[in-house]
């Protein structure tokens, strides 16, 4: 028998918490300077007032539960809540809005449950459905992308933090000139309206400058999870089931009406699925723990993505799918955690 052998050491020290989070964020670099370029300088704003009051409300809690500061304000699971929260939010969301989704998301949906580890809910999607339902026509007003037929307004940075700071835009301007429905919005509002699915793709663009945009921005996030897969940061369960549990709902929805139900490209493509799939539900914490239960888990939100988008008033619906899955959590695990040996159930 041939034994393989390796150089040492052959006892690597495990990866910190603080590590971790930090490769997570350092992934979401090249997606964010993506989004940065097609759709302006408004989300390096909602980080900065994401970031500050996340880690705001983290010394703060920290300091009411007695816990030692330091070494869990440093661990960056605060950061990269932040992050994913900006990520979600329209670049020139007011800033009082993405505070309110922060604080949520660490006072509540995070320290009341016991601090880092014992959360049961994702806090970024917590925080941002927290928003997407207390203010829903911030939450709707998208920044029109670079290339886009109508005129995207060409806000500086100092006027876009003058609207992030006030809510309102410069005399120059009105929110018809620099705002546009995002792909999945035209989609489910036409669609709503008795639009024909062809004529929607048609008339918006969907298959050109309506959509490139998006599918550039999901491309690399799709890089930044593939690099997360290989430093095996995430294992390839989660990701792999929502991708399917979304991939095998388009196409039965296609089956059933093809001009209806938008085909599984655009449901990747053209929405949060993919940030939704590395990024979310890989959240080790509040997702499952076995691998079959991994697999339940995602296959579950994968599933209810679809049906948010395709039946419900939501045009995405990951943070949504993403809560619901977190609540049975326990039980998934309660039947698919393997029995020990020697244990009978």
């Amino acid at each position: 028998m041939k034994f393989i052998q390796s150089s040492a050491p052959h006892i690597r020290k495990p990866r910190s918490v603080r590590a971790i989070m930090f490769e997570v964020c350092l992934a979401l670099i090249p997606a964010a300077l993506i989004h940065v370029y097609f759709l302006g300088p408004g989300l390096v704003l909602n980080v900065c007032v994401a970031v500050s009051v996340a880690l705001a409300c983290e010394y703060l809690m920290l300091r009411l539960r007695g816990q030692s500061i330091a070494p869990f304000i440093g661990d960056g699971s605060a950061v990269l809540a932040a992050l994913l929260i900006a990520f979600a939010l329209p670049p020139l969301t007011p800033w009082w809005v993405t505070a309110t989704a922060a604080a949520f998301a660490m006072i509540v949906a995070k320290h009341l449950y016991g601090g880092l580890g014992f959360n049961t809910f994702n806090p970024a999607m917590a925080g941002y459905a927290v928003v997407l339902v207390s203010f829903p026509a911030e939450l709707a007003l998208w920044t029109a992308p670079v290339g886009a037929q109508i005129d995207p307004g060409s806000l500086s940075l100092l006027q876009s933090i003058q609207v992030t700071l006030t809510g309102s835009l410069p005399e120059a301007y009105t929110w018809d000139q620099i705002t546009q429905a995002t792909p999945l919005d035209s989609v489910q509002i036409g669609l709503s309206q008795g639009a024909m699915l062809s004529e929607l793709f048609y008339d918006q663009g969907l298959t050109t400058y309506g959509a490139q945009p998006w599918i550039a921005i999901n491309l690399a996030i799709l890089a930044g999870g593939v690099w997360l897969l290989g430093r095996k940061l995430i294992s390839w369960h989660i990701p792999a089931g929502v991708l399917f549990g979304v991939a095998i709902s388009a196409l039965a929805g296609r089956i059933l009406d093809s001009d209806a139900y938008s085909p599984l490209f655009f449901h990747i493509f053209s929405g949060s699925v993919i940030m939704g799939a590395f990024f979310i539900a890989s959240d080790p914490v509040s997702a499952a723990t076995s691998r079959r239960g991994k697999l339940i888990y995602a296959l579950g939100i994968g599933i209810l993505i679809y049906s948010i988008r395709a039946w419900g008033s939501y045009p995405d619906g990951v943070a949504f799918a993403v809560l619901f899955m977190n609540m049975l959590v326990p039980l998934i695990d309660h039947f698919t955690i393997p029995r020990a040996y020697g244990h009978a159930r």
